[in-house]
């Protein structure tokens, strides 16, 4: 079996292992899959020149406590079904590690997690997809504030706020959608784009018109989160539904006088590090939290990453420099970290079976990390 990046001559291939993998697609858009191509960000492994299995990443930055890391974000893994249970997944995957060197961190959306956790992804944080009677929102009134169309014209200024928002708010998980995709969501007709001094929403329908779905709703402030929802509570005299993607703690959530018949859905997503200190630069963490403890890491896949480690945050900032292997470090395998990174309590780590070590930094390492992780976009 051989791995490398793939050509446009691959596409229709590429297709057929898509359609027996996901099914049919009704049509096919080849603009962004050709793209990646030229980019280098799409890889193939063959066997006897017969292509059996694909992927692909998206050069994402995603934020993490309010500062925007760069990150891989990993999508369109399939296998043939005939070559299914040879390890081609895994090899497929490894090979998409290297792939993306140069970027900290790659999140994907798994259909098979013990693939990617061979790996060292580990599951970090989901997609959250609100479903709620319409009525709610009529409580919600407009407010002094003012909300007006946007279109392909206001891309510059939304990007800029969408980053200034997720930044104040000290998110972590969220992609950061950069101009291109913000310009797909203006320029969409089936979405219906508004904008705020603070605020942005996007949204449509869902199902004929039966079901409003907002794809995005982010506020800087309680009046303006009153004047998004609002417009989308406007169409609740036809709709039966409104399907929206939130953050698990959305203020909205707490703005709505009856939340007795909302249903939240979580769809996980797994993160792995891939260049352990420069994602601990990168990211942001609590002010107030001061952390020096020594880290273990072990990591085949990505070696530079394994060894002994000194970790220290301070005023916001992290650093993680070499040090000697010392016996009493918090001992953590590549999906550990991950783990970590994204938040995953120490206790639940333990519990696990996943970090070992000296648990005597544990409540440190809790109060620097913490977070609830979240995306807003599916890939």
């Amino acid at each position: 079996m051989e791995t490398h990046t793939l050509e446009p001559g691959d596409l229709d291939a590429v297709h057929d292992l898509w359609d027996r993998a996901f099914g049919p697609s009704p049509g096919r858009d080849d603009a962004w899959a050709l793209r990646a191509m030229g980019e280098d960000r799409f890889l193939g492994v063959r066997d006897g020149g017969r292509l059996i299995a694909v992927g692909h990443y998206h050069p994402f930055e995603q934020w993490w406590h309010g500062r925007a890391v760069p990150m891989g974000g990993v999508g369109g893994v399939c296998v043939a079904p005939e070559d299914r249970g040879r390890g081609v997944g895994r090899r497929l995957a490894a090979g998409l590690l290297e792939l993306m060197d140069g970027r900290p961190l790659s999140a994907l959306y798994p259909a098979t997690a013990p693939v990617y956790r061979s790996v060292g992804y580990e599951h970090a944080g989901a997609q959250y997809r609100l479903t709620l009677p319409p009525a709610p929102l009529r409580t919600l009134a407009a407010g002094p504030v003012e909300v007006r169309r946007a279109g392909p014209a206001d891309v510059g200024e939304v990007t800029a706020l969408l980053r200034r928002l997720h930044a104040g708010a000290r998110h972590h998980g969220p992609i950061d959608p950069g101009e291109d995709q913000v310009r797909r969501f203006l320029q969409d007709e089936r979405l219906y784009s508004y904008l705020a001094a603070d605020g942005f929403l996007a949204y449509g329908w869902d199902e004929g018109r039966e079901h409003l779905a907002v794809r995005r709703c982010v506020a800087g402030s309680a009046t303006t989160a009153r004047a998004l929802w609002a417009v989308v509570g406007s169409g609740s005299s036809i709709a039966r539904t409104v399907r929206a993607n939130v953050a698990p703690d959305d203020p909205m959530l707490w703005l709505l006088h009856d939340r007795s018949e909302d249903e939240l859905r979580r769809v996980g997503w797994m993160l792995r590090v891939l260049d352990a200190p420069a994602a601990i630069a990168a990211r942001g963490f609590p002010v107030a939290v001061s952390v020096d403890v020594p880290l273990l890491v072990e990591d085949e896949l990505r070696p530079a990453n394994a060894g002994g480690w000194r970790l220290t945050v301070r005023e916001g900032r992290g650093r993680l420099e070499r040090a000697a292997e010392r016996r009493d470090a918090t001992r953590l395998p590549a999906r550990g970290l991950a783990a970590l990174y994204a938040g995953v309590p120490m206790a639940t780590l333990r519990g696990a079976g996943i970090v070992t070590g000296n648990a005597g930094a544990d409540p440190l390492l809790d109060a620097a990390f913490a977070g609830t992780p979240f995306m807003l976009d599916y890939f």
